[in-house]
């Protein structure tokens, strides 16, 4: 079979970060086959495709497209060599319909006149035509994520790729959703387009791939036939080490109610309801999982139980008192953790350094402070036990925060929140961005929390995240609890089903829309 693409000896160096992003790397992508690529964050498989996409340009190396060599200094370069992208974040029109979207820049016209009729009947035949149904006059904010990115893919094969990449692109979808796009991608691929699958996800791997090609510290560490590879064999060549994949962890025993909620009502930043009405108690000694696709008011839950939100409604109860109007200090002093789902920008201060990230919530501790100064010796002192115990790979003591990896950030995170016995922990999509060897620390890390009888509160995107570590589960459905189930014996379909809003426990009032305008 010919190649339909080929990347030969190809380096990107960025300057202004100093990294490496790819290191001399050559990938064959096979005519009508899909072809995943899976690696580490940061391994650098984005960066490569983002340069066969013209994003980037590579600092040497060749790209030849059908054998053809090509220079590909633009997106429009890759289009018009029939390559088309479907990114991680939709780049979709939430006020447009379907058939706007996917004709936006080429709309048929007659002396300059749109023709809405001719638009709409196109795109009518472009789906049907690849078994991809969709109706043409519906408008994306109305439309779930699946559908949504359905719409990405026939706006790429509007535009006649022959040739797709998608990046993460079963990140925000529902089990049901990703069964079906997976179906989709491999009809796509028996009707002899080629497809690029950016994953993180080794189950998705084995079910859709031909071949996989794995990247680590920005080079190619080498490609296989999926169907000779096991799953272990991916994280090892992944990670460069045996990855334990299955979680161990014994029964839970829950004790005391340490943190409820009763009846809370959140709103969001423009003041519609994100949070409605929910209840809920976390016990010592156990993981609470929340499920959902994200959007459905998880952000806002977590930001009022830390107390970096109002409640408009409802109250919170921490160790038996209530907690409702206090603030974010106030609940760190009784034993409140919060691992947040924006390390970045809520969880680190990139611009001081590993010691003071450290320390950065007990800092008035006297072992920290002696009449208002700091105790730099101290500090120094926590921050080498944290970098041992946690494992923060290639960090020194007094380093700036900035210079270490995603998944080295999250385990200061995690060694800033773990430390000094906490009673309650929230622990918000704690994997996000990680590989497979930092997420095997971070599981393991909330189950020992979890067996030295603290509460924990899981909320994640990731199903088979929230099904491997959470003793209980509740799946959100726009500001509401759609029901609650056992981790040990649902289904994916069944609590897929929830998170698409069936069988709510109450009937769900639809919110108001929020018109974005282009």
């Amino acid at each position: 079979m010919a190649n339909a693409i080929e990347l030969r000896n190809i380096t990107k160096y960025f300057p202004s970060s100093n990294v490496l992003a790819n290191n001399d790397v050559t990938l064959s992508v096979a005519e009508g086959e899909v072809h995943a690529l899976v690696g580490e964050n940061g391994a650098g498989k984005t960066t490569l495709m983002n340069i066969l996409y013209g994003l980037h340009r590579p600092d040497s190396g060749e790209i030849l497209v059908y054998g053809q060599p090509a220079e590909i200094h633009h997106p429009d370069d890759a289009i018009n060599l029939g390559i088309g992208m479907v990114h991680q974040h939709f780049k979709l029109v939430p006020s447009f319909t379907i058939a706007e979207n996917i004709m936006l820049g080429i709309e048929p016209n007659r002396y300059g006149m749109l023709q809405k009729k001719d638009e709409a009947e196109l795109v009518r035949q472009l789906a049907d035509n690849f078994g991809l149904p969709v109706d043409p006059y519906a408008r994306i904010r109305d439309l779930p994520v699946g559908m949504q990115q359905r719409v990405e893919i026939l706006k790429a094969l509007q535009r006649e790729a022959k040739i797709l990449i998608l990046d993460e692109p079963t990140a925000v979808l529902t089990p049901q959703e990703v069964k079906e796009l997976l179906a989709v991608v491999r009809k796509l691929a028996e009707r002899g387009r080629t497809i690029i699958f950016i994953t993180h996800k080794l189950v998705e791997v084995k079910d859709v791939a031909d071949r996989l090609s794995v990247m680590r510290g920005g080079k190619m560490i080498g490609s296989r036939t999926v169907a000779e590879t096991s799953i272990p064999d991916m994280a090892r060549m992944m990670v460069g080490r045996s990855v334990l994949l299955e979680l161990d962890k014994k029964p839970a025993t829950p004790g005391e109610v340490v943190f409820e909620a009763d009846n809370i009502t959140v709103t969001d930043a423009s003041g519609l309801p994100a949070v409605r009405h929910m209840s809920f108690a976390v016990r010592e000694g156990e993981i609470l999982g929340i499920a959902g696709v994200s959007g459905n008011g998880q952000t806002e839950l977590v930001e009022a139980i830390s107390g970096m939100r109002p409640v408009e409604g409802g109250t919170i109860t921490f160790q038996g008192q209530e907690i409702t109007r206090r603030n974010v200090g106030e609940r760190r002093k009784r034993g409140m953790a919060h691992i947040p789902e924006d390390r970045i920008k809520i969880g680190l201060n990139l611009e001081t350094n590993l010691d003071e990230n450290l320390v950065v919530n007990r800092y008035k501790l006297p072992e920290f402070n002696r009449m208002g100064f700091m105790i730099k010796s101290a500090m120094r002192q926590f921050a080498s036990l944290a970098i041992k115990q946690f494992s923060i790979a290639a960090a020194q003591p007094g380093e700036m925060i900035a210079t270490l990896s995603g998944g080295n950030m999250q385990k200061v995170v995690l060694a800033r929140e773990l430390s000094g016995e906490p009673k309650f922990v929230i622990a918000n999509q704690p994997t996000r961005g990680l590989d497979v060897g930092s997420i095997e620390f971070v599981h393991r890390s909330l189950v020992e929390v979890r067996d030295r009888q603290a509460a924990v509160l899981l909320i994640s995107v990731e199903l088979d995240e929230i099904l491997s570590l959470s003793d209980r589960v509740l799946v959100m459905y726009r500001g509401m609890i759609a029901g609650e189930v056992d981790p040990q014996t649902v289904t994916k379909e069944e609590i897929g089903l929830l998170m698409g809003g069936s069988s709510l426990q109450e009937t769900a009032v639809p919110q108001p829309q929020k018109e974005v305008v282009a």
